[in-house]
């Protein structure tokens, strides 16, 4: 090929030109550029010429930011908020042309751009701009690094949580524009509530009014939270709320489409897919609506000008994140509160311990009917004790006493029927008939139990079981310890052969059910809906939910009773719920007299004088027996911190899936509780924090895992 000045002739006189073309083409883009690796040799950008970056390693020694050039090529697309590529971990040994190289990449976010950095060496170069939409803002940041705090995490950590995964396709789509805000609406069912117009005026009028709401029971409790969103709306602010799973989400996402219409809200739940989730989000951040209603991860929502939060039975497990640094959607919350001088309201059927805490110490007041209300809107509760049943040949035939088939039968004539069942499956637990040995697998010698009528297996290894024996007597017939949901529904449906019976639960959650006579059964928590209400509610083998080892199961057993009954018809409806455990346990007298409130305050008052959460703050530190005994030595705890146990950590079962808490299969584990008194947690916290750091930057050795306020501490 001949230069460009010196062409020769081509009989074809095509091919030349073209390829000079493109050599000067070329030759016109060769201008100094840096291969967008590493950058070299690239001009930096002229003003604030230096970014700051949190990037993604969620390890607590590396809990900082971390300067970048920028290069000005991506000057434009490199502001706060967006995320990036850079390269890290390669040291300052590999520095070429005074820029660093080497290294991973691995994501990030842009915090800020700087004039200059306070590190005195060689500065890597941003790797590439992942998108130019900003999706982390100051609000956000500030809400994210307040939580890692809290919990004695790290803030890439919390970030996993607070943003979610980018999707290219929702992020190219344009947001709908702000519709203006929608006019006060009424106070409707609000009414009942002594203070329930006065609550909607303060958010109509911009005020930041605090509530802990005890909701009456009953198929309104969605509408009112939608009013209270929409007098917030009507300020010119935004509104939260966070619900336990998708199916309440969706009960409130309807009531407020019903009340404002679309465009006005976005749900954020698992439900929605990744890209309509991430659409959802997207116009959130954007300013185009102001309202949102979500599950778990919706806590950290960046809406706009925020004027209330609110979350919605707060007692659920559901609202206490799984993945580190386990925060919980009502710490979270009052966080939002106290930073952004915004309203909060804490509802639900029940009190939990934590709720009566924030009226007992002024930080909310409460918002509750009087007894005149609560006895319209509340079914009559009735009890079934142990005594009775013993006695009752009803009860020895089909497991219903008297009271309870009679109920049943009185119900089916107007409507549906809701039967809870704690324990899912046909028989989950089996024993021998003549001894009451609890039958065990030959092989691992886990529990037997019964998926269906006929098969047996191994509830730890999964091995069926054909020809099972007792040991200890010999015998080869069984009984059930525990009796099912699916045992249940059979049971019932030989008692009522022509009745439909429904079941409902973790593999088949059904979301609402007709007005017409039907026996539903029900696990805890999967109850659903009836059009019109259920006449009739059994909550069986109360024993078993208030017999569990654990600081919270009569609160818990509570909760679980109050939502169920809460969707059965008021007593001049002639609804009517039974309960079969122990009339004289303080939760069930708590269901009798519809006082969660009471309940909430009297166990308030023993946790006080047994200095147990949420009066005091804890936190539980996990790991092997040299590891637990070095990480407490070098600690520096605060000096009012009280260390209880070590104590032993049981293993996951095998064949079950490992909770976060439970040991290693193989390996012997310990925890130890630490309490200190209020106004002391942010202390534990951080020295818990730096305890950890320090052990991660010399090479941690064995596992530790920290967590503070632990849901479950026995």
């Amino acid at each position: 090929m001949s230069s460009e000045n010196e062409r020769p002739e081509d009989p074809a006189g095509g091919i030349p030109e073209q390829l000079a073309l493109i050599r000067e083409t070329v030759r016109k883009a060769d201008v100094p550029r840096a291969k967008p690796r590493t950058w070299r040799g690239a001009a930096l950008a002229k003003e604030l010429p230096v970014a700051r970056v949190l990037v993604n390693k969620g390890v607590l020694h590396l809990d900082q930011y971390f300067d970048y050039a920028v290069p000005e090529e991506l000057d434009a697309d490199a502001q706060p908020g967006v995320r990036v590529r850079v390269r890290f971990g390669a040291g300052g040994r590999n520095v070429r042309g005074g820029r660093r190289e080497g290294g991973g990449l691995i994501d990030g976010f842009l915090v800020e751009r700087l004039a200059e950095s306070d590190y005195t060496g060689a500065l890597a170069a941003l790797a590439y701009v992942v998108s130019p939409e900003p999706v982390l803002g100051p609000e956000l940041l500030a809400l994210s690094r307040a939580v890692a705090d809290r919990y004695a995490g790290s803030l890439a950590d919390v970030l996993q949580l607070a943003v979610p995964p980018r999707n290219g396709r929702a992020e190219s789509k344009p947001s709908p524009e702000p519709l203006p805000p929608p006019p006060a609406p009424s106070a409707g069912s609000w009414e009942r509530y002594a203070q329930g117009p006065a609550f909607l005026r303060a958010l109509a009028e911009g005020g930041a009014p605090r509530a802990v709401w005890t909701a009456l029971p009953g198929p309104h409790w969605p509408q009112e939270i939608a009013r209270a969103m929409a007098a917030t709306l009507a300020s010119g602010r935004g509104a939260l709320v966070v619900a336990p799973d998708g199916r309440t989400a969706g009960r409130v996402d309807a009531a407020l489409t019903e009340l404002l219409g679309e465009g006005r809200h976005a749900l954020l739940t698992a439900d929605s897919g990744p890209e309509k989730r991430y659409r959802e989000w997207l116009a959130v951040r954007r300013g185009s609506v102001r309202a949102v209603v979500g599950t778990r991860a919706a806590m950290f929502a960046p809406v706009a000008d925020l004027g209330l939060v609110a979350v919605w039975d707060d007692g659920d497990s559901s609202h206490s994140d799984d993945n580190a640094p386990f925060p919980h959607v009502r710490e979270v919350l009052e966080l939002r509160a106290a930073h952004g001088r915004c309203a909060f309201l804490l509802g639900g059927t029940n009190c939990t311990v934590e709720a009566a805490q924030l009226v007992e110490s002024g930080w909310a007041l409460p918002l509750r009917a009087d007894r005149e209300q609560l006895r319209i809107a509340a079914p009559l509760v009735r009890t079934v004790g142990d005594g009775e049943l013993a006695r009752d040949g009803a009860a020895r035939a089909a497991r219903l006493p008297s009271l309870a088939w009679q109920t049943v039968r009185d119900g089916l004539r107007s409507g549906p029927v809701l039967v809870q069942v704690p324990r899912r499956g046909y028989a989950p637990r089996l024993a021998c008939e003549r001894c009451r040995e609890p039958a065990r697998c030959r092989h691992c010698a886990g529990p037997l139990q019964a998926p269906d009528q006929r098969d047996l297996d191994c509830a730890w290894c999964g091995r069926a079981e054909t020809a099972w024996h007792c040991v200890a007597c010999g015998s080869h017939r069984l009984r059930a310890q525990i009796v099912g949901a699916r045992r249940t529904a059979e049971e019932l449906g030989r008692a009522f052969p022509a009745v439909p019976v429904r079941t409902s639960g973790r593999d088949h959650v059904l979301d609402s059910v007709p007005d017409t006579p039907a026996l539903v059964v029900s696990t805890p928590g999967a109850e659903p809906v009836a059009e019109g209400g259920y006449a009739a509610a059994l909550l069986l083998d109360g024993w078993a939910m208030v017999g569990r080892p654990d600081l919270r199961a009569g609160e818990e057993a509570l909760r679980r009773w109050t939502a169920a009954a809460s969707l059965v018809r008021g007593q001049p409806e002639g609804g009517t719920v039974v309960i079969v455990a122990e009339p004289t346990l303080r939760p069930v007298q708590a269901l009798v007299r519809w006082d969660p409130v009471g309940h909430a305050r009297r166990e308030l008052a023993e946790r006080a004088e047994l200095g147990f959460p949420p009066v005091s703050r804890m936190a539980s530190v996990t790991g092997s027996p040299e590891a637990l005994a070095a990480f407490l030595a070098t600690a520096e705890l605060p000096p009012e911190a009280e260390v209880l146990g070590p104590v032993p950590v049981p293993g996951a079962a095998p064949g079950r899936p490992r909770r976060p808490w439970d040991a290693p299969p193989g390996e012997s584990w310990e925890r130890a509780l630490l309490r200190v008194p209020p106004g002391s947690g942010a202390a534990l916290a951080a020295a818990l924090k730096a305890a950890q750091a320090a052990r991660m930057s010399r090479g941690g050795g064995a596992q530790v895992r920290i967590r503070v306020d632990p849901p479950d501490i026995g």
